[in-house]
Order: structure tokens, then C-alpha cells, then sequence
């Protein structure tokens, strides 16, 4: 089964959840490090985060983003309505390796989307950062994210 997300954006239903906003819990532990990079994260874990993403914003300040967190392992497919700058896109796995890598640009018309971003194998986690940053940092499939501690 394939669940659509909107990444930095709104996801399509079955599992609607989304990627483009960044007013997700966060606290001074919501980190994320892959290699030496770390990005301070806000966290996506309710319908309405999920929703919402990283929607609507102008900017994603350098070295942060939004980790969206899910209740299992499974394909998942983001898009980019309502999304006003380009995102990166990193879909992990429940044991936190990277299975798929995007840079989502903005669509022509935002209130539009025409492309779903696949997570091709199944994943639990996406982390969006401003696009160009995994490429800058040398983020690539396979590698081994180190997650927040995501108890409540």
C-alpha cells in the first residue's frame, strides 16, 4: 500500500500526512546526524504536523528541518502543494538508513502538485531540509541517520 505525503506540503489521503511547515514539537534534544552533520529538527508525529510539513514557508534556515515520524514502516510518497521553497527530502528506514534521496523543486503553480516523490522501499521516518543540503554535505542512500529520542 502506497501512502501519500505532502512534502512541505499536504500528503493525499489514506495515511494524509504531509511535509512543509516546521512548527512540530521540538526541544533542545530534537537533533538529527548523519556522518558529522547535524540538523536541529522540528518533529512531524500528528495528523495535523504530518499535514501540514513545511508548507507556506519562504525559507528553511540552514542546518535545521522537520524529521516526519510515522507509526510503522511502509512506502510513503510526498508532493509539494503549498510549498514555497525547494526541499530535500530523505526517506528512512525503521532502522535508520536512508532509502531513497530527493530534492523536491517548487511546482509552477503551488496549489498544484504534479509530481509524487516515492520512497521506492519502505521507510519510517523523512527528514526535509532546504534542497541542496544533503548534496553539500555528502548525504547519500545507505547511510546511518541518528534519530531524536522520539518518546513523548
Amino acid at each position: 500500500m502506497l501512502r501519500t505525503f505532502t512534502l512541505l506540503s499536504v500528503l493525499l489521503p489514506i495515511a494524509a500526512f504531509s511535509s512543509c511547515r516546521c512548527s512540530g514539537r521540538q526541544s533542545d534534544q530534537s537533533q538529527v546526524r548523519i556522518g558529522e552533520h547535524v540538523w536541529r529538527v522540528e518533529i512531524a508525529d500528528d495528523e495535523q504536523t504530518l499535514r501540514q510539513g513545511l508548507a507556506d514557508r519562504d525559507e528553511i534556515p540552514e542546518g535545521t528541518g522537520m524529521l516526519f515520524v510515522f507509526p510503522r514502516e511502509d512506502a510513503l510518497a510526498f508532493h509539494m502543494l503549498n510549498c514555497r521553497t525547494s526541499i530535500d527530502v530523505a526517506f528512512i528506514s525503521s532502522n535508520g538508513v536512508i532509502v531513497q534521496i530527493y530534492t523536491m523543486p517548487v511546482e509552477k503553480d503551488p496549489k498544484k502538485a504534479t509530481r509524487l516523490y516515492s520512497s521506492v522501499h519502505p521507510a519510517q521516518y523523512a527528514l526535509e531540509v532546504a534542497a541542496g543540503t544533503f548534496e553539500r554535505a555528502g548525504v547519500k542512500v545507505g547511510d546511518k541517520v541518528e534519530l531524536p529520542d522520539l518518546s513523548p
